[in-house]
């Protein structure tokens, strides 16, 4: 059982090691507002957990590799599986904080950023907020330099005068589509802080609108404040579906 759980914890992670790092969502507030006339603001303030891949795909590794060994020297079953260890030592630990520590000076040098602070084990706090014109899409989070690859919310034009948003990654329950896929269950593999950072999800995602609302999937539907309609959106990790909802805006010329 313990072989499998290490061949099913290097095989989720193993198409994520070019990333380098994953980053998911902690406990957040997090809002969105769109304007028929196509203007929006967008803020997310709270945790960011970060997740060093190539580090836990590097402890896989070798926990695959020392497998690999006792299986040729035919000693296999000839002593007790051990649970897979994927704690850091102290020395890895310091390297991975002093490394996150450079990576939140970084994040905060770029646009919408108001504050980055590291605060250990893996945990960033978070106070972001831009707005714009929607005359092209918009994901958060999304950097290139800094290996942010998987947006958690992405707003996109279908046409004319469409808007669809969706946020996979506010969600965390395994196999809704959420771009996660089954990363939900690297905590019920025993994967020590990888686990922790998948368990404290736990937000609220307000959708506010002037504009024509097409669909959405929240059953409490939107209440009405003044002209706008107000979509309000609380996840945790036993969340099934991904906040989502289409919106008739400007036409595009």
């Amino acid at each position: 059982m313990l072989h499998r759980l290490k061949a099913i914890a290097f095989a989720l992670v193993a198409p994520l090691v070019l990333a380098s790092c994953l980053f998911v969502p902690g406990k957040f507030q997090s809002a969105l507002t769109i304007r028929a006339d196509r203007t929006f603001s967008f803020s997310y303030k709270g945790e960011v957990m970060a997740i060093d891949l190539q580090g836990f795909a590097g402890k896989a590794m070798q926990e695959g590799m020392a497998d690999a060994a006792k299986e040729k020297s035919g000693k296999k079953g000839k002593t007790p599986e051990k649970a897979p260890d994927f704690t850091l030592t102290p020395e890895e630990k310091a390297k991975q904080d002093e490394n996150f520590r450079k990576l939140a000076v970084e994040i905060a040098k770029e646009a919408g950023y108001r504050s980055v602070e590291y605060r250990g084990n893996g945990l960033f706090w978070v106070d972001y907020q831009i707005s714009g014109t929607l005359d092209h899409g918009f994901v958060y989070p999304y950097n290139l330099d800094n290996q942010m690859i998987m947006p958690w919310i992405a707003v996109e034009l279908r046409g004319k005068d469409l808007i669809r948003v969706k946020a996979p990654g506010y969600v965390r329950e395994s196999g809704k589509g959420n771009g996660m896929g089954d990363m939900s269950a690297l905590g019920a593999a025993g994967l020590g802080d990888m686990g922790e950072a998948f368990s404290r999800l736990e937000g609220t995602f307000v959708l506010t609108t002037d504009a024509e609302l097409v669909s959405q999937n929240n059953e409490e539907g939107a209440v009405t404040v003044g002209k706008d309609k107000v979509i309000t959106w609380k996840t945790d990790t036993t969340t099934d579906d991904a906040p989502m909802a289409s919106i008739r805006v400007r036409a595009i010329n």
